[in-house]
């Protein structure tokens, strides 16, 4: 297992774009917002890109604009700037090798998914499931915070929502085992393929944005068939975001929650604050969870 260092004031974070093209704000703008909180920043190629008008460069070029940052000794972190499409396009093209050699923080969500399954798996490092870089100007202080004390724990973090947002236990116990996953979507987009998600003896963590909750319960019944939730040892729900019924009477997203945890008969806990959201914890992927659904209880420890 390889921890990236924590991040500094006064260390270079580099921005890339693994998936989508920048919109709705300037990088310049992303730029000027991390020098105010007091990082350095680097710029990779990507961000100043687009192709086919849903990517940010061609496969190639998003793939070597990792790499870079990944082998740049300038850069400390990265932090991807938004999520969108692509990610699953330059796998096969990235060198997981490079990435292993030269560990540091790495932090997105949504597409990003499928790049922290990989890293995860292939290189074996911690990466964060956190904010992008795109909504920076809606960054509030428990969002930030949440960030920084993922990056910067020393031996164990209890995972907490915002005040106001409680942890709903599903089905109760305790379990522990390393922390995977990220989108459901993008999850279910990796099964038959070599970058196939690992639940084995882990935590599942899964969120999701603008599905009908048909479809929501259509993919996960697509992780029952393919074992997932049969291999990991417990369930972590996450933001649901806008995952709304498509006819009055279908079920609602709880309902569907319930059914898989009770049917898999898991330790499994919703409505924690991370995915498509603001406020949004920000949760170390490929580390030590401890999760108790009987005291609503996340924490990550570094072993």
């Amino acid at each position: 297992m390889k921890y990236p260092k924590a991040l500094e004031k006064g260390d270079t974070i580099g921005l890339i774009a693994p998936a989508g093209p920048l919109r709705d704000i300037k990088i310049e703008e992303i730029k000027y917002e991390l020098n105010r909180l007091g990082y350095k920043v680097k710029i990779g190629k990507s961000c100043y890109l687009s192709y086919k008008g849903y990517l940010s460069g061609k496969d190639e070029e998003r793939a070597l604009d990792l790499e870079r940052m990944f082998l740049d000794k300038d850069v400390d972190a990265i932090i991807c700037i938004r999520g969108g499409y692509g990610c699953a396009r330059i796998l096969n093209l990235i060198d997981f090798t490079i990435i292993r050699d030269n560990p540091k923080v790495f932090v997105g969500f949504s597409d990003i998914t499928a790049l922290h399954i990989a890293i995860n798996q292939i290189s074996n490092l911690v990466t964060y499931h956190g904010i992008m870089a795109a909504s920076i100007k809606k960054w509030d202080d428990f969002t930030y915070s949440s960030l920084i004390k993922a990056l910067n724990f020393k031996e164990e973090l209890l995972v907490e929502n915002p005040s106001n947002e409680k942890l709903i236990s599903l089905y109760g116990g305790c379990c522990e085992g390393s922390i995977t996953g990220g989108n459901l979507s993008i999850i279910v987009s990796t099964l038959g393929t070599e970058y196939e998600i690992n639940t084995k003896n882990k935590i599942l963590f899964i969120e999701e944005i603008g599905e009908y909750t048909y479809k929501v319960d259509k993919m996960l019944n697509h992780l029952q068939m393919a074992g997932k939730f049969n291999d990991c040892n417990g369930i972590i729900f996450g933001e649901f975001t806008n995952c709304k019924k498509a006819f009055q009477n279908d079920e609602g997203i709880l309902d569907i929650l319930k059914e898989i945890a009770q049917k898999n008969k898991k330790p499994a806990i919703y409505n924690l604050k991370s995915g498509h959201c603001i406020p949004m914890v920000t949760i170390p992927l490929n580390m030590s969870c401890y999760l108790n659904c009987n005291e609503n209880q996340i924490k990550i420890r570094k072993i």
